[in-house]
């Protein structure tokens, strides 16, 4: 009778919240974990995990709830003002569901509780026979998420489970040994058959055997980001509750920005783009490159877990007056370094402006290491040459999921600096103008051979005027063992190596010579990796024999390199 009525109650919520909901969910469980009562937020209400039927019967031997010693006024008092604390045993929630998928959210506050630190909690979840964490510590994971922009002090771990037919739904808590584990909250919604499974239609890119996504399959959601527009929260969804993050933090370069403006265009969905998709407000922005097309790749860097198939789910919608007709603007997409579309035309797949399309694709990421560590997922677009009138690309939307189909989810917890990036891969781009042979030579010697060979060194202090050129000792005039060949080496001025570095961002820094640092940099549209030694004015060796070294390097041309362009 509780769960009949709480599921009744939930559902009258649900259909009166201020934005029209398409989906209506059969089932939604709101627990607030280490609370004894009930409490309504954002016109949802949580209940409190010590008066269900969902915990086991000898609830008050194997737990106990406490509050954290310090509730930061950017968390959520529900459902992070308590927590369940398990120090022993393992703990498990039992949900009585149909079948089908359900999204699984775990809502975690790494505090200090009862005088037990986040830094020392270690724990395990498992629910329906998939280990969704491993030996889990939530404040790694924090440390992790706050690199990427703001601090982050609370957070929500976001499965799908698909249930059987055992229409039971488990949770279960397992903290590891000499350590404890700790949830402040729980949320299950149901969601449609097919929103996510039993897709036909899902691309593999890079291979032509890919994975399936059936009831076998477990998900966890990585980004879900509303490209070009604001966060969306979960009580702007379509009715599941999911929240859509602002993808600024993830673009590379960072400096190119290009934002379309959120559109009043009625958006039409489709039998193939339902309403549930995603909300209007996804469709209604987007970011393209606009007049910036012809300078860089558009591009979202985003940290995986390696070892896993992904899908990402890409969402377009033409919202641009000019573009009206097929082939009048017509772009390119790529997945590390693989092309995933060569021509995207959204009139193609489309009646029109202001109708929706996703399209979903899935690639693997390569345990290059072997301890499944962090690597980047690149995403990126370009303008197709054989567009008509209009260079130019854009997306609206972007879902990523961690795929599963062994039953383990898990990943080692995230070392607490990312500031070594995986190498991004060279980019696919053919460009018609031919690149001049040293170009080619800079791009493969730091791309190649870095790691066990000469990196390559660009100048830009003499075009830039940033350093007196008094500095860099005899003239041109002089010595020809210092002289600088002009036919083989490039200059850049220091807007453009900034640029190829975003910023000389610490993410892109590769080595330290005798110099200064080397940065992994990405020069004439990004189709070509360079190397980037930046001269330290405190370093041991002066700029004279940073000179000569660059004079050296740009004289030499390689026989086994003229080989492999020759191919």
């Amino acid at each position: 009778m509780f769960t009949f009525t709480f599921q009744l109650f939930s559902l009258l919520l649900l259909s009166t919240t201020a934005t029209a909901q398409p989906y209506k969910a059969t089932e939604i469980f709101l627990l607030n974990c280490g609370s004894s009562s009930s409490a309504i937020t954002s016109g949802r209400r949580w209940d409190g995990d010590e008066n269900t039927k969902f915990v086991p019967s000898n609830i008050a031997t194997t737990s106990f709830s406490s509050q954290p010693s310090v509730q930061h006024p950017s968390v959520d008092q529900i459902p992070y003002a308590t927590a369940r604390i398990y120090n022993s045993f393992s703990f498990t929630y039992k949900f009585p569901v149909s079948q089908g998928p359900k999204f699984l959210r775990l809502y975690f506050y790494p505090a200090t509780y009862s005088g037990l630190k986040a830094n020392e909690s270690f724990f395990s979840v498992s629910s329906n026979g998939f280990s969704l964490l491993t030996n889990f510590n939530a404040f790694l994971t924090a440390s992790f998420l706050s690199q990427s922009g703001p601090n982050v002090f609370s957070f929500v771990k976001e499965f799908i489970v698909y249930v059987k037919d055992s229409e039971i739904l488990n949770v279960t808590f397992t903290p590891s040994p000499n350590s404890f584990a700790f949830i402040n909250g729980i949320e299950i919604v149901s969601m449609p058959e097919k929103l996510y499974f039993k897709n036909k239609k899902i691309r593999s890119v890079g291979t032509n055997l890919g994975p399936v996504i059936d009831e076998y399959t477990g998900l966890e959601n990585m980004y879900r980001l509303n490209v070009g527009g604001a966060q969306i929260s979960g009580n702007h969804d379509t009715g599941m509750y999911r929240s859509w993050d602002c993808d600024e933090s993830y673009l590379f370069p960072s400096l190119m920005m290009e934002v379309t403006p959120v559109s009043q265009i009625p958006i039409t969905y489709t039998t193939d783009t339902p309403n549930y998709t995603a909300p209007e407000l996804i469709y209604q922005t987007q970011r393209s490159m606009g007049n910036h097309s012809d300078q860089y790749i558009r591009t979202w860097r985003l940290p995986v877990d390696s070892g896993f198939w992904y899908m990402l789910r890409l969402h377009f919608c033409n919202l641009i007056s000019k573009y009206t007709f097929k082939g009048q603007m017509i772009f390119k997409l790529f997945i590390n370094n693989q092309t995933a579309e060569d021509e995207v035309d959204v009139f193609f797949w489309t009646p029109g402006t202001g109708y929706p399309v996703f399209k979903d694709y899935a690639v693997f990421m390569n345990d290059i290491d072997g301890h499944g560590s962090k690597r980047y997922l690149w995403l990126s677009m370009r303008p197709n040459d054989q567009s008509q009138e209009y260079h130019d690309a854009y997306l609206n939307g972007l879902e990523v999921f961690k795929l599963n189909m062994t039953g383990n989810l898990s990943s080692p917890n995230p070392k607490s600096s990312f500031t070594t990036p995986p190498e991004q891969p060279t980019s696919p781009i053919k460009l018609k103008k031919k690149t001049p042979p040293y170009v080619v030579i800079i791009g493969g010697v730091g791309g190649g051979i870095v790691w066990f060979s000469v990196l390559v060194l660009i100048v830009f202090w003499w075009r830039s005027g940033a350093v007196d050129k008094s500095w860099w000792g005899p003239t041109s005039t002089e010595s020809n063992s210092t002289k600088l060949p002009s036919d083989r080496c490039r200059c850049f001025t220091l807007k453009e190596l900034k640029l190829a570095t975003d910023e000389f961002n610490e993410n892109c820094v590769i080595g330290n010579g005798g110099f200064g640092k080397v940065y992994k940099g990405y020069i004439d549209k990004a189709a070509t990796i360079v190397a980037i030694k930046r001269l330290n004015q405190s370093s041991s060796q002066g700029f004279h024999e940073f000179r000569t070294e660059i004079a050296m390097l740009s004289k030499l041309r390689h026989l086994c390199w003229f080989k492999l362009l020759k191919q």
